[in-house]
């Protein structure tokens, strides 16, 4: 555990972080609005104007829908890590998003909103994690290459049937369809759900943070140090698919945030859990916040979808941590 003070440190410059991207996303965009009409608007009771309006009814729910999503990602991206001990893991390399989306776009096939998209998409993500599992698995042991192997072959499988169920929906849902699978947060107008999800996740997580530091060094050592290894791993198996489900529901199938934050926090912070799980959270919401102001702002008017951004950055960095693994 790092020092008391470095946690401190790096948790409030993390938190510094997010309002300053929350705050950007709130002003930046096809109309500008100055500090003090957005001060205005956080501060008065019942503020009036356009830019009240944008802020308030457009950009603020959006935000916040994209940080949950983002923070869900990255939550979902360490305990996966942890759990396969495996840097290169995340919900979109090991097939989850792709289960997830299966899910939701079989829930928008057949008609379904709201809670059925949420319930699919969950059952989706599920299915797919034990799939990767029990194949990989095997005679009883986990390696880093067949867990690799199994999540890529299952993502394939999942976009396989992506493919398929676009081919057959009707043309009036296609474009729509297609824009939530490349990862889109402009319908995202319920942001509760999400946030609340986030915070389940990370209160069910963050008291087995020391199981997971255990676990981190091996399950065989976590077990000699009286950890119940299969139920953690229920645990994580139900978080991440948690997560997962609500983040794809939302937004959409949104790669390589699950990879790319616990990285990067691990390399800033250090692999303790207990640090590194609230700091996953703020530093993946915060990005996927930056990365929404960036896609509705850099060719605007025209709104980019905020997968297409997050893979640009993802792709290179999946690269550079695949030959860095590969050299170790």
């Amino acid at each position: 555990m790092p020092t008391r003070r470095r946690a401190l440190l790096v948790l409030v410059l993390l938190l510094l972080l997010a309002a300053a991207s929350l705050l950007a996303a709130l002003l930046v965009g096809s109309l500008a609005i100055p500090p003090a009409e957005a001060w205005d608007a956080l501060t008065k009771v019942s503020p009036g104007g356009t830019a009240a309006a944008v802020m308030l009814d457009l950009r603020l729910p959006r935000a916040l829908a994209g940080f949950a999503c983002g923070g869900l990602l990255a939550l979902a991206g360490a305990l996966m890590q942890v759990l396969l001990r495996n840097p290169l893991a995340d919900p979109y390399v090991l097939g989850i998003s792709g289960g997830a989306s299966v899910g939701a776009l079989t829930a928008m096939l057949l008609g379904l909103a709201g809670i059925g998209i949420a319930g699919l998409s969950f059952a989706g993500a599920l299915a797919a994690m034990l799939l990767v599992f029990g194949l990989a698995h095997g005679d009883g042991s986990w390696t880093q290459t067949r867990l690799l192997l199994t999540g890529v072959v299952v993502a394939a499988g999942c976009g396989a049937a992506v493919a398929l169920i676009l081919s057959i929906a009707p043309e009036q849902k296609i474009h729509g369809m297609l824009f939530w699978l490349m990862g889109d947060l402009s319908q995202a107008v319920e942001v509760l759900p999400s946030l609340a999800a986030l915070a389940v996740s990370l209160a069910v997580a963050l008291p087995f943070a020391r199981e997971l530091n255990l676990l981190a060094r091996g399950a065989e050592q976590a077990v000699a140090l009286g950890v119940a290894v299969p139920t953690l791993r229920r645990l994580i198996y139900a978080v991440a698919s948690l997560a997962t489900a609500v983040a794809v529901t939302t937004a959409g199938s949104i790669g390589f945030v699950g990879l790319i934050v616990p990285h990067l926090m691990r390399l800033a912070c250090g692999p303790d859990l207990r640090l590194l799980l609230p700091a996953v959270v703020l530093a993946g919401g915060s990005l996927l916040v930056l990365a929404d102001t960036l896609a509705r702002t850099v060719v605007a008017p025209i709104q980019l979808p905020v997968g297409v951004l997050t893979a640009l950055i993802g792709v290179p960095a999946f690269l550079y941590l695949l030959g860095r693994s590969g050299r170790s």
